[in-house]
This record gives C-alpha cells, sequence and structure tokens, in this order.
C-alpha cells in the first residue's frame, strides 16, 4: 500500500469508520450504532447479503443522521483483501479514521480433541485478520497524521476455561499486539482495546465439539446484547483527540 501525506483534522463527530466483522452479532451492531450517530462505516464481511440486509435495515437512521453503510466483501484471513478494504475506503473518502478489528470466530473445544483445522482457523482470523488490518491501517494513519484502532477482543483475553485454550490463546494474543501497538504508535494515533464478556451472538454456533457445545449453552445463559458493545465502542471514539480509552470490560453482571 502507498502513503502519503494529508492534511488531517480528527473529526470529533463524523467519522470514516471501518468495520471487520460487520455481517452479525457484535459487528452489526456497531455498524448500526454508528451509522445512526451519523458516521460514515464501510462495513466489511464476507457474507454481502448479510451486509445488504444491514444497509437496508440503517437506512432510515442514516437519512435522519446523515451516516452511511457501505458494504464491501472482505476476508480478513487474506493479507491482499485486507490492504485493498482501507485503500479503497481512503481513496473514497480522502481519509480513514477509525479501523475497528472485530472480526472473529471460536469453534471451542478440548486439546485432546485434536481439531486443528478449527485452531487454524482461530489463528488465521483472531490473529492474523488483527495484524493485516494493523499493517493495512497504520500507513494511513501515520501519514494523515492520526487514526484510532479498535480490537474487540474478548474476556477470554484476560481469563482460560476448559475446551477454551486455543480461543483464548487467540484473544491474549489479540490484547498483547493492541497494547504493543498502543506502546509503539504515535501519540496521535488512539488505541481502544473492547473485551466483551457473553454477548448473543453466533459465535457459538461454530463450535462442532458436543461436550464444549452443551457446556457454551449454560455459559451463555445470561448473555447481553451486542449492542452493549456497540455502546462502548461508540463511548471511545467519541472522546476528544487528547483521550485515549486503552481498555474496557464489558460483560453481564451476573458473569462472574
Amino acid at each position: 500500500m502507498t502513503t502519503r501525506q494529508t492534511e488531517y483534522a480528527a473529526p470529533t463527530d463524523r467519522k470514516v469508520v471501518l468495520v471487520t466483522g460487520a455481517s452479525s452479532g457484535i459487528g452489526a451492531a456497531i455498524a448500526a450504532r454508528l451509522v445512526t450517530e451519523g458516521h460514515t462505516v464501510v462495513a466489511g464481511a464476507r457474507r454481502t447479503d448479510r451486509l445488504r440486509e444491514l444497509e437496508k435495515s440503517t437506512a432510515e437512521a442514516a437519512s435522519r443522521s446523515g451516516g452511511a453503510l457501505e458494504p464491501v466483501l472482505l476476508d480478513v484471513t487474506d493479507r491482499a483483501d485486507v490492504a485493498a478494504f482501507v485503500e479503497a475506503a481512503r481513496d473514497r473518502h480522502g481519509r480513514v479514521d477509525v479501523l475497528i478489528g472485530n472480526a472473529g470466530v471460536m469453534p471451542l473445544s478440548r486439546l485432546d480433541s485434536l481439531l486443528v483445522d478449527e485452531w487454524d482457523r482461530m489463528i488465521d482470523v483472531n490473529v492474523r485478520g488483527l495484524l493485516y488490518g494493523i499493517a493495512a491501517a497504520l500507513p494511513v494513519f501515520t501519514a494523515q497524521g492520526g487514526g484510532h484502532f479498535v480490537t474487540v477482543a474478548s474476556i477470554g483475553a484476560h481469563e482460560v476455561v476448559p475446551t477454551a485454550a486455543v480461543y483464548c490463546g487467540t484473544k491474549y494474543a489479540a490484547w498483547a499486539i493492541t497494547e504493543g501497538l498502543r506502546q509503539e504508535a504515535d501519540p496521535s494515533i488512539r488505541v481502544t482495546t473492547v473485551s466483551p464478556g457473553v454477548v448473543d451472538s453466533e459465535l457459538a454456533h461454530t463450535i462442532t465439539e458436543a461436550g464444549a457445545a452443551e457446556a457454551m449453552r449454560a455459559y451463555r445463559a445470561n448473555a447481553i446484547a451486542p449492542d452493549a458493545i456497540a455502546g462502548a465502542v461508540s463511548y471511545a471514539l467519541a472522546q476528544p483527540a487528547d483521550i485515549d480509552v486503552n481498555e474496557i470490560v464489558v460483560r453481564p453482571v451476573r458473569q462472574r
């Protein structure tokens, strides 16, 4: 990706926001919330039919707020695809203000089940996908003199439970990568990690191991709505340019 120096003034109201994994769950809720608040949201995911439905469902709110939702086919495991996603948005809008790395998968299983292909998928999406986003957006933020990275991690970045060793490993990695980015990045670039607890989403639907699926049904009995996470992201984005909300943990009251 080429970079170019441009005049950049961090907007306080209307931002150009890129969201990965925007076709359902937390990603869709974040995209919908930000459109309602007047932002231009470039929503990336593999399921473009879901993105088009999201565009239709947010159209009325967009007309009221001045926001917009732009559906884009995106595979975060493809480095070139992620680079094109960011560069195309920058070329269309003249800047990129925020990259929200939300894409994630969670096919939990015991290690002795040896579901190595599922481990690889979690590493590819949850870790490499995040790194590809950073690699694509960091030069843009640096060249324009500002920007904001938001990583959607998990409570799994702070604890490990049976069947979740690999998933938690990827989320610990996401937390560590984002924290390292915060320390290394120019002060004009803000960096936030949001770690959700149990949220009503499709993540658990990818679990193929029967025991892990049964345990997750009980674990998710007190899930909160995805919009709770969208609210946390909205809060972080709305802060003045000299305030960096480094980390937010949001979970149900009953999740201890």
